[in-house]
């Protein structure tokens, strides 16, 4: 009994172990933001792994430090991520973005959609992007509207996937942006930090949508939650 106690314990004492690296596999990468408005965190999510990894290296090289919020909507979405902008004074105007790298698509509205909160690529548009390619750098976290089932009907006419009962509970409650549902890539959330977007996105913005006064980003740097 004793000799067949020891393989079993070994086994199990295995299948535990390999359960725990598996858990720590798929935890998601967090990210610190540090702005002029305040500070914030995201994650980025291990489904979208070329958008993650890609993230990832531009905040290990710092690109992201003196960067702007160069476009912010009310109830629509903050952007940042023009490399460009870094140093940039309020009274020179924005350095175009058509000439920027891209990465692939990787658009899986089944998993994440726009609610408020969530973290996706901006990007050229059709017309010179038929494959939705996203910038290298660019991004934009949604803050958005409220839905009704009414509305997320009319906003799946059309399309080749319908929302899930979790996402449309998440628009009726938290909002979003679901016009851009299955047109850009998802590929991160917000996690804590609400006061700090919701200062960004009341800020004055000129009829260009660009803040009268430079919201910077001061610092990105990789996250390691408090156990």
């Amino acid at each position: 009994m004793r000799q067949l106690f020891r393989p079993l314990l070994a086994f199990f004492c295995a299948l535990s172990l390999s359960s725990i690296v598996s858990a720590q596999s798929e935890q998601r990468p967090q990210i610190l933001v540090e702005t002029t408005k305040g500070n914030f965190i995201i994650e980025l999510f291990n489904e979208t792994p070329v958008h993650r990894d890609n993230y990832l290296k531009l905040v290990r090289q710092h690109a992201f430090d003196g960067v702007q919020f160069h476009r912010v909507i009310k109830d629509f979405m903050i952007q940042a991520g023009n490399l460009k902008t870094r140093g940039l004074s309020r009274e020179k105007s924005l350095p175009g973005d058509s000439d920027e790298a891209t990465i692939k698509a990787e658009i899986m509205p089944e998993k994440f959609v726009h609610v408020r909160g969530y973290i996706g690529a901006a990007r050229e548009g059709d017309d010179t992007n038929p494959e939705k390619k996203s910038s290298f750098s660019q991004f934009y976290i949604v803050t958005g509207k409220y839905y009704t089932d009414m509305d997320l009907d009319e906003m799946e006419a059309g399309r080749s996937w319908k929302y899930t009962p979790e996402q449309r509970e998440a628009y009726k409650l938290q909002g979003g942006a679901a016009h851009l549902d299955g047109g850009y890539t998802v590929f991160g959330r917000l996690l804590d930090g609400w006061g700090t977007v919701d200062k960004i996105q009341r800020v004055e913005t000129d009829d260009n949508n660009r803040p009268l006064k430079n919201v910077i980003i001061k610092r990105m740097r990789l996250y390691t939650p408090k156990k």
